[in-house]
């Protein structure tokens, strides 16, 4: 009888713990976004426009990076609005080992289109804002509240040195530690 009775309880004790659970990440998430200083985004950002490929100039260091080199991100818009994410790395040089993992991101500020969430492991999402871009979307800097991801992107492997250190600059006026800045070796091209 007892056991029957478990048995009966076990989906409600099962769904209480993952509403449990959700409503803990989701509080958590809330309160350490309110830890943080505003931080300004891009005042739009055309979503069509910044599809594509992007190689990565510079980041924070990142655990899901450690010995990344020739890193590049492609972002493909899909038809139900999200866009499709794949990350790419050759592991300890630009001729290194691939690894790549696919993801998905999502706008959650339709006015501006520059704060997305993305994920590679559901449920897990993280904070993808882009806080400056130029008109031709040649490069671009995202980070995301915390200050503890940031990212320099740019269309080619090579980004001339005054864009980046004024894109440098800007990080640091938003409180980034870009004293802790990795610059990414990428492959050597013909191209300036």
């Amino acid at each position: 009888m007892a056991n029957n009775l478990l048995k009966r309880r076990q989906p409600v004790i099962l769904g209480a713990a993952a509403a449990t659970l959700a409503t803990g990440i989701a509080a958590y998430t809330y309160i350490r976004r309110k830890l943080y200083a505003p931080l300004p985004v891009a005042p739009h950002v055309d979503v069509h426009r910044y599809m594509g490929l992007w190689y990565e100039i510079a980041r924070l260091p990142t655990r899901f990076e450690k010995g990344c080199e020739h890193v590049t991100a492609r972002y493909k818009l899909l038809p139900n609005g999200k866009v499709s994410v794949l990350n790419t790395c050759h592991q300890e040089d630009v001729n290194g080992p691939v690894e790549s993992v696919q993801g998905t991101a999502r706008i959650v500020d339709t006015k501006t289109n520059a704060k997305l969430r993305v994920s590679f492991f559901w449920p897990f999402e993280g904070d993808y804002w882009i806080l400056d871009h130029d008109p031709e979307y040649r490069y671009a800097l995202v980070g995301e509240p915390s200050r503890q991801n940031l990212w320099l992107l740019c269309r080619t492997p090579h980004l001339e040195r005054p864009i980046r250190d004024r894109l440098v600059g800007l990080a640091h006026s938003l409180g980034f530690p870009t004293e802790n800045l990795i610059f990414t070796p990428q492959p050597i091209t013909d191209k300036p």
